[in-house]
């Protein structure tokens, strides 16, 4: 009988993901953007709800919301790992530039696209490293692998739990299983590092300068060059 190992069909879920995105994108580009910056303020919103009523128990009632603090540790995990690829897209990320804007145009063309194709081969050796070892390294593990061995041992979270009305009547465990929370790192690891090979196209085509954001010290110098001078 054929059958594929739990990394392998990682692998192909998480191209198909890609995909989707990638033709959604083309036709819907306006509602992707809004679906990201939706899941984006879901995220903060969770996490201020959740630490916002472990406060009002605490010191209201004297009673503690269970999980809680690893709940709000999993969701910023998700919130982090999920913007990394919006601010990417968005040009959303800081960066140092003043070096590579004294080269010339086509210098400065060449540093760009290299910074732009580090950050796809970053989100690469992190998706999966095991293709490292032709080039000899001894290397192996990445996001995939990591995600696929929780998801084999089928271990539960600490303290993130199901409520019984929940676990009861469908035979679940009481815990969260890891790799549910976990399952963001072959996505947001792959989200990475297809809007950085975005970026790298756009960057040779001459739509778009670098992969940070530009000229965002220098804004940021000029608009606060005299606030010294009135201290004084």
């Amino acid at each position: 009988m054929f059958s594929l190992s739990i990394a392998t069909w990682t692998y192909i879920w998480v191209a198909l993901m890609i995909a989707l995105l990638f033709a959604a994108e083309r036709k819907f580009p306006l509602a992707v953007a809004k679906l990201e910056e939706s899941i984006l303020a879901f995220f903060l919103s969770a996490i201020t709800i959740i630490a916002f009523v472990q406060v009002v128990l605490r010191y209201g009632f004297n009673l503690s919301l269970g999980g809680a603090l690893e709940l709000t540790s999993i969701i910023f995990a998700w919130l982090i790992l999920f913007g990394m690829s919006y601010g990417i897209r968005t040009s959303a990320h800081l960066g140092v530039d003043v070096f590579v804007r004294m080269l010339p145009g086509r210098a400065f063309r060449v540093v760009a696209v290299f910074g732009a194709l580090a950050t796809v081969l970053y989100a690469v050796i992190l998706f999966s490293s095991d293709w490292l070892s032709i080039f000899g390294a001894k290397s192996k593990g990445g996001a995939v692998i990591y995600w696929s061995k929780m998801y084999q041992l089928g271990l539960g979270l600490e303290d993130v739990k199901f409520p019984r009305w929940i676990y009861e009547p469908l035979g679940w465990d009481e815990r969260v299983k890891r790799w549910v929370a976990y399952l963001i790192l072959p996505i947001g690891i792959s989200l990475l590092g297809f809007r950085a090979l975005q970026a790298t196209i756009a960057i040779i085509r001459g739509e778009r300068e670098l992969i940070i954001a530009s000229h965002e010290a220098e804004e940021l110098v000029a608009e606060n060059k005299d606030v010294l001078k009135e201290d004084e």
